[in-house]
């Protein structure tokens, strides 16, 4: 008998095919996800579970999946899964990191080129038929990047793909973690500083962070009062890790000049929230890992965790390996 595996969202090829090869998958359809009500009631026979980063996977959804031995979410975080519950219950939990590093680091660059370039206000001031004389010198004058100082707060793959790319724009690049390696950063022309010396002497900021208890709102309004007031902020991270209470008035007053914003507090965000009101940031519906490539590539991560654990073999991309003294992989293998 084949074990039995939840799927809470259409992802896209090969993943649904690996699973179905071994298992017997049964996926819950529409762009939304599952209610909570679905959800605890589609996990209670499944052995495991793929999810995503919109699912609140906590102990009471465990409890309900008594058969439970192993989930994979679809994302690099894994905030939406209390991992010492799981754990605790000698469940394995997997993610896909590595996949999307290149397409995160990419759209970090399209969100400091669009902001600091005016990009959307260009495109917007053609389309409502505002462009009605010629070349102007001082038409939607923006900043330059090249040679400018860029402040990565964050230094894991993300961050040094991001570092990586400054160096084409022959920026002085400044680096804070709470674990940097200091022989790698400098290796990619980095400089490692604490936190206000980034905050002040940065002309953006970039923010690759992943979303914990000490990171959640580690951007607020005594940070965002030490940038410059000509400084870009470029959140392609976790929403919660900027107040944006904060953001909004550090945009209205001019603490600093603009923001790049993949993520928000509560997503999807309001369509009245006053950051969509403000010209001066970039705004775009958590897409920096939405490239063909790299969704396909975590859609293969995601569902080969999930064989491999049922296997009895331990992926690579294991969050909890703390779990085996719990639980040997002996006593996961279901195929």
């Amino acid at each position: 008998m084949k074990p039995k595996v939840y799927v809470t969202r259409e992802i896209p090829s090969p993943g649904i095919e690996i699973l179905q090869k071994y298992c017997e998958v049964e996926v819950h359809k529409g762009k939304l996800p599952p209610s909570r009500e679905e959800l605890l009631r589609k996990v209670s026979d499944k052995d495991g579970l793929l999810c995503l980063l919109t699912d609140r996977i906590d102990g009471e959804v465990m409890d309900t999946g008594k058969n439970l031995v192993v989930i994979s979410t679809y994302s690099v975080g894994y905030d939406h899964i209390d991992i010492e519950e799981a754990t605790k219950r000698g469940i394995y939990v997997a993610h896909t990191p590595g996949v999307l590093t290149e397409a995160v680091a990419d759209f970090t660059w399209a969100l400091i080129l669009a902001i600091t370039r005016r990009v959307v206000e260009a495109d917007k001031f053609i389309r409502s038929g505002k462009w009605n004389m010629p070349w102007q010198p001082e038409l939607l004058v923006g900043r330059e990047v090249y040679g400018k100082t860029l402040g990565i707060v964050g230094f894991g793959r993300i961050g040094k793909a991001v570092a990586k790319r400054a160096k084409g724009f022959d920026m002085k690049i400044l680096v804070y973690d709470i674990a940097v390696d200091e022989e790698t950063a400098k290796s990619l022309g980095a400089e490692v500083v604490d936190l206000d010396t980034l905050l002040r002497e940065s002309d953006i900021v970039s923010l690759h962070v992943p979303l914990t208890e000490g990171t959640r709102h580690m951007i607020g309004e005594n940070e965002l009062k030490k940038m410059k007031r000509t400084a870009f902020l470029i959140n392609t991270a976790r929403g919660p890790v900027v107040d944006e209470k904060a953001l909004i008035r550090a945009l209205r007053e001019g603490w600093i000049e603009g923001a790049g914003i993949d993520v928000f507090e509560k997503e999807p965000t309001d369509i009245d929230n006053e950051l969509l009101k403000l010209e001066n940031v970039v705004v775009t519906p958590h897409i920096a890992s939405a490239s063909l490539e790299a969704r396909r590539k975590m859609s293969e991560l995601s569902a080969t965790a999930i064989v491999k654990i049922l296997k009895g073999e331990k992926p690579e991309n294991l969050v909890n390996p703390e779990v085996e003294k719990i639980r040997p992989l002996t006593e996961v293998k279901r195929i």
